[in-house]
């Protein structure tokens, strides 16, 4: 929790700051639609946590929700009763393409940061080809429901953001959570002393597929069949993490400051858009708060020196 407090605060102030610039924010139905719009993001952001802060990235959940949501819309194309199948064909999918995100890092030692970026690619591809740009077909309202629906006044993508939010603290508070860091934050020392490194980091590329696939059915409930629905999410769930003050390169960082993160860029961009100022600068904040995440962590956690060998036999 203390790793968290500076990102609350700062998230506190800007839902005051848009409370100030709307007054209905402060009512519930006001601000369970924030939450609503919040949770794909805030979902990806966690499944992004996994993989960062064992030493990892994953570039390829904007592409794969891209492909999920064209994909459900083909094949149930407006019919009610393929809704349950493909939701499951869609979380299959997700932790598949996990699956050989981790595989092809740890087996083949493939860096993630190339592997993901080639994963985006394919999927990316695939899309355009077999939509040719206009994807075809159409969600049932039963799918709709999960992205416009709700238990009462309760949005379902909020009830299924804290079901999400409380698997993912839970995780990283088990031996899996400190298997995670031990292997971001030295890998070699980690397998060691008996992790399986390999193991913990399929499983975190995994949980990023899996995450991807959630929001992917939030976002196509929300927002509707679209070939650009997931462009550039995979780069605001990594602000989203360094906003949070997870350390890229692993080891540090709390899960629940990477989903603050989540609930903070999306209440900037909110306060923002409530400002008339263009939503083009959306990927320019992105930048900035990457670039600034990184030197800040850079200044607070140097490397350490180390003598080369030269240097050594001058000093004896």
């Amino acid at each position: 929790m203390k790793r968290a407090l500076p990102i609350l605060v700062v998230l506190l102030v800007l839902l005051a700051a848009i409370a100030v610039a709307n007054p209905l924010f402060l009512e519930p139905a006001g601000f369970l639609a924030f939450l609503k719009r919040a949770a794909p993001l805030v979902i990806l952001a966690a499944g992004q946590y996994f993989v960062i802060v064992c030493g990892e990235f994953d570039l390829s959940v904007g592409s794969l929700v891209t492909a999920e949501v064209v994909i459900a819309a083909r094949l149930i194309d407006g019919d009610d009763a393929a809704t349950w199948p493909v939701i499951a064909l869609l979380i299959v999918a997700g932790l598949l393409v996990g699956l050989v995100n981790g595989v092809v890092t740890t087996k083949l030692r493939v860096p993630s940061f190339i592997v993901t970026l080639g994963m985006l690619l394919i999927l990316s591809g695939a899309v355009f080809l077999w939509t040719g740009g206009a994807p075809r077909g159409a969600l049932s309202e039963g799918f709709r429901a999960f992205g416009r629906g709700g238990l009462g006044p309760v949005p379902w993508s909020v009830l299924i953001l804290l079901a999400m939010g409380a698997a993912a603290i839970w995780l990283m508070r088990a031996d899996f959570g400190k298997t995670l860091m031990a292997t971001g934050d030295n890998e070699r020392a980690a397998a060691l002393s008996g992790v399986r490194v390999d193991r913990a980091k399929i499983f975190a590329f995994m949980l990023s597929g899996l995450a991807a696939a959630v929001a992917a059915i939030l976002l196509g409930g929300f927002a509707g069949v679209s070939a650009q629905v997931g462009q550039g999410l995979e780069f605001s769930a990594i602000t989203a993490v360094v906003l949070g003050g997870v350390v890229l390169g692993g080891g540090r960082g709390s899960v629940l400051a990477a989903m603050a993160g989540a609930f903070t860029l999306e209440a900037l961009f909110t306060l923002l858009n409530l400002y008339g100022i263009s939503g083009a600068l959306e990927f320019t904040v992105q930048g900035v708060i990457i670039i600034a995440a990184v030197a800040a962590g850079a200044i607070r956690l140097p490397r350490k020196f180390t003598p080369r060998r030269g240097d050594a036999h001058a000093a004896s």
